[in-house]
Parts: structure tokens; sequence; C-alpha cells
């Protein structure tokens, strides 16, 4: 039975992943959930898989989260150091790093320095401290990439030589505005920018995935990953 720490529980990556862990639950027991400020639903998920540690990054939900989950024997925790909790907690094995933003960073570096396998959602761990996170994982711990396309990359790379790839393609869907000319480009809206014909994700994410930013975002973490 492994431990998993999930950081950012309640946005769609974390979800995904408490979906896998009741797929198995004779191989994965959750241990941690934190989230930024989504008190209903990080309550919702505590009731439902009873983790040792809770935490909110937003201090004020924390407070009242902590009203909600006394005497279910859940530890509650908050403001941003909550996400170091669980990154280092004890029984977790596992930490799914799913933090939006640079805000994840610390986090990455806390699981890896306390030899956490650490499953990286959040690419801007890499985009914006990938040479402290390298030297970090040089220190101790492991990293398993779960972003689809670095994901992708890595199970294609298991029992090969890195000098025998020559380079890495990241693909891309395109997004909501593939084929338009720069005359259409000009008048897109934002309501345009949010309608990803793939995937279902927050509005900062799908906004930068439909004007490609989040590719160049991409393109820098797999150079530091691979």
């Amino acid at each position: 039975m492994r431990g998993v720490a999930i950081l950012g529980s309640t946005g769609s990556i974390g979800t995904q992943a408490l979906q896998v862990v009741e797929t198995y639950p004779d191989r994965l027991k959750v241990v941690a959930l934190t989230a930024h400020r989504n008190l209903e639903l990080l309550e919702e998920q505590a009731r439902r898989f009873r983790p040792l540690l809770v935490g909110m990054v937003d201090a004020g939900a924390a407070a009242e989260l902590r009203e909600r989950l006394a005497g279910t024997g859940i530890s509650v925790s908050g403001g941003p150091e909550c996400l170091l909790e669980a990154a280092v907690h004890p029984e977790a094995q596992v930490v799914l790093n799913a933090v939006v933003g640079s805000a994840g960073l610390p986090a990455t570096l806390a699981a890896l320095g306390a030899d956490k396998r650490l499953a990286l959602a959040n690419k801007e761990s890499m985009v914006a401290g990938g040479e402290l996170v390298m030297r970090a994982l040089r220190d101790g711990g492991e990293i398993v990439p779960v972003d689809s396309e670095h994901g992708a990359v890595f199970h294609c790379l298991r029992g090969e030589e890195p000098g025998d790839v020559e380079s890495i393609v990241l693909t891309a869907s395109g997004g909501p505005f593939r084929g338009r000319s720069r005359r259409e480009l000009a008048a897109v809206t934002p309501e345009e920018a949010l309608a990803h014909p793939t995937w279902r994700m927050g509005r900062k994410i799908t906004v930068d995935s439909a004007t490609l930013m989040n590719k160049g975002l991409e393109v820098i973490e797999a150079h530091y990953l691979f």
C-alpha cells in the first residue's frame, strides 16, 4: 500500500488522481490533500478519502474547514506552508504536485529533499526553477512527469539510452484557433479561447493552450526533464 499526497486535489488533475486512487484501493491510500480555497470540494474529498492531513493555502478557508472537520481526526493546516507539510508527510511515498503556478516550486523541492517519488504536473517548477530542481534530484527523490506530453515521452524513453535519442517532438492539438489567419486571430474573444476542442481545464491553462504559450513552457520543461 502506497501513501499518496495530492497537492491541488480540487483541480482537474487532482480530481482525476483521486479517481485513480478509488480504482486501486488495495494499492493506494490518500494521506494528504491540499487546495487553494475550494472549501466545499476539499471538505467533500476529506470526508470521502479520510486523509491524515488536509491543507488550504487560504488561511481563512482553512480556519472554517478546521471547524467543519472537528471530531473527524483529520488534521487541518492553513497557509502556503500546508503545501510543504503535505509534500514531506512521513506516510506519503508518492507526492502529486498539481499546484498551479510557481507556488508549486517550494513543494517540489521539499518532496525531493524528503526522498519522495514526485509525480510532477506543476510545469512551473521546471520553468521557473529547473536548475534548482535538477540539483535537488541529484541528492534524492524521483520525478515522474504526469503532464500528458511529458508523461508520454517519459514512458517512450524507459529502457533507452539518452545518447540514442536525437530529438523530442512535443505534440499539440492546435487549440481552437488552428488554421485561422492573422486577420482572424486579431478578432478572437476570450470566450473562444476558453473553448478548447479537446480538454476541459482551468481558465488560465486553457487560454495559455489557445495562444500556444503553454507549449513554449512545455519546451522549457522538457529541456530539464530529458
